[in-house]
């Protein structure tokens, strides 16, 4: 599939330049994996992932400690037990062992809950770092921006073409901003509660 898309990707350059003819085509990349190492809100976000992951690897990991003390109970009380109650007891395991997996699908299946917190804590980073993309892409009539660390093989790219940092010292900015107004907030707050008293 990594040549197909190499070769589709040569093969839409070679057109665009053709169609744009003298003018050439501006290209540009960014390492996403670099931009969000350093954006404080995607670690602080993936911190509160990777906290929330723990504590559900615990959970089913006690949940199969329990299945598998059962399991160790059933088999030394296996030879006193009548062949009705060993039904019963097998069908007792298979039900735990469902309900584990179960779980590890609610948690971590392709609807659990690592997807849908994943989503919610990391795509608006993500979303805004693109939309940075976007407005410098415009602004300095880049043709193309590709993400170095994604699957597109990039063999060699010259360091002027990275865009990396610019994108996070727009980032950066647009934070320092967001920080300034919740502060000015809060110092209106206090302004109105010490004038009403």
């Amino acid at each position: 599939m990594k040549p197909l898309t190499t070769l589709l990707f040569l093969l839409s350059i070679t057109l665009v330049q053709w169609s744009y003819g003298q003018r050439g085509v501006r290209l540009g990349y960014i390492d996403m994996d670099y931009i969000l190492e350093n954006v404080t809100e995607y670690k602080k976000a993936s911190d509160l992932l990777d906290k929330s992951v723990e504590e559900w690897k615990k959970d089913i990991e006690l949940k199969k400690i329990g299945l598998e003390q059962q399991r160790e109970q059933f088999l030394a009380e296996k030879i006193l037990l009548t062949p009705e109650l060993i039904k019963d007891r097998e069908a007792e395991l298979k039900i735990m062992a469902e309900d584990i997996v179960r779980l590890q699908n609610s948690y971590f299946g392709p609807q659990g809950r690592y997807l849908v917190q994943k989503t919610k804590l990391l795509q608006p980073v993500q979303d805004q770092v693109l939309s940075i993309v976007r407005e410098i892409a415009q602004q300095r009539k880049y043709d193309f921006i590709f993400d170095r660390s994604s699957d597109l093989v990039m063999l060699y790219s010259a360091k002027n073409y990275d865009i990396s940092d610019l994108v996070l010292k727009k980032i950066n900015a647009l934070q320092r901003t967001e920080e300034r107004k919740k502060k000015i907030e809060e110092r209106k707050t206090k302004l109105e509660n010490i004038i009403k008293n």
